[in-house]
């Protein structure tokens, strides 16, 4: 894996010619990670680019993403894998019906094993590692990150009926975490880490752009500006990057090409994800620069 990229700078280059913006640091943690072969742990607030990381890498690599998302309640077999009831008991019928007997060795073989993610990307024989995307983490119950704990630090399940599959390639793990709880340290041992924050100003505006082609600049700049400025109030979700980007795709479908009070009350609903939120951001407005007309 570790001739994938050449160096970080490479990383940023090829994610960039995909319409994925990254900075230095984001870059630099993917390329450790294929050097390294080691899974990655990225945390952040919602919206700021975590999963579409995943999914730009593995579209700059041209391998297939594998996706697991995390719920509570995950379980080993939507995971990691399961057997084929249904084909054994189709196979024990059969073989009744010719007067014959299996045993649980014939019951237990490849040919009744499914593949969930997990050893989906260990078993996965193509040119390149698949990118395996382990998505909100932090949703999943804390027993459930003990089922990764081999797969983390080796790249191999282990199905006691079959013995232990190891990765010939080991995937390119990414695992994502909103933090709406603490991870294990025995899971964070495991993986390097990196923590996307909010876009800088100028790279939040250069992502719109990039994102949203047919919005003008004027309106990308003050939306950009907005977006800013509601994220420093005390909302319950502060906006990220995708509800900016929802935003502006909105004003540029309504034809808005200068931010006014108007246009942002009625689009408000893609920007703010509660009902306190949107009492507090419209109430914010004429601090936020954009007051109610005053009548002549």
């Amino acid at each position: 894996m570790g001739g994938l990229f050449t160096d970080a700078a490479e990383v940023r280059r090829r994610l960039d010619a995909v319409g994925h913006l990254v900075d230095d640091g984001t870059a630099t943690a993917l390329y450790l990670a294929t050097v390294l072969h080691r899974p990655l742990l990225i945390e952040g607030e919602p919206g700021v680019g975590k999963t579409s990381t995943a999914k730009a890498l593995a579209e700059t690599l041209g391998t297939p993403l594998i996706r697991l998302q995390c719920y509570e309640g995950l379980s080993a077999s939507e995971a990691l894998y399961e057997w084929n009831y249904q084909r054994q008991l189709l196979a024990i019928r059969l073989t009744e019906a010719r007067a014959e007997r299996l045993t649980d060795a014939d019951l237990f073989t490849e040919e009744f094993l499914q593949d969930r993610p997990l050893l989906r990307a260990v078993r996965y024989d193509g040119p390149l590692p698949p990118v395996l995307l382990i998505d909100e983490i932090d949703r999943a119950d804390d027993e459930f990150e003990a089922l990764l704990f081999e797969f983390l630090g080796e790249a191999a399940i282990t199905v006691p009926e079959l013995g232990t599959f190891a990765a010939a390639r080991p995937p390119l793990v990414i695992l994502t975490s909103n933090r709406s709880r603490e991870l294990h340290d025995a899971l964070r041992r495991r993986c390097l880490y990196h923590w996307i924050d909010f876009p800088a100003p100028e790279r939040v505006v250069e992502i719109l752009r990039r994102t949203v082609p047919g919005a003008g600049d004027p309106l990308i700049a003050s939306a950009a500006e907005f977006i800013g400025r509601a994220r420093r109030l005390e909302l319950d979700k502060a906006p990220g990057m995708a509800e900016a980007i929802d935003w502006l795709s909105a004003l540029s479908a309504l034809d808005v090409s200068r931010l006014a009070r108007g246009d942002i009350v009625r689009t408000l609903s893609t920007v703010a994800k509660s009902a306190d939120d949107l009492v507090a951001v419209t109430e914010a407005l004429d601090d936020l620069g954009y007051p109610k007309a005053v009548a002549p």
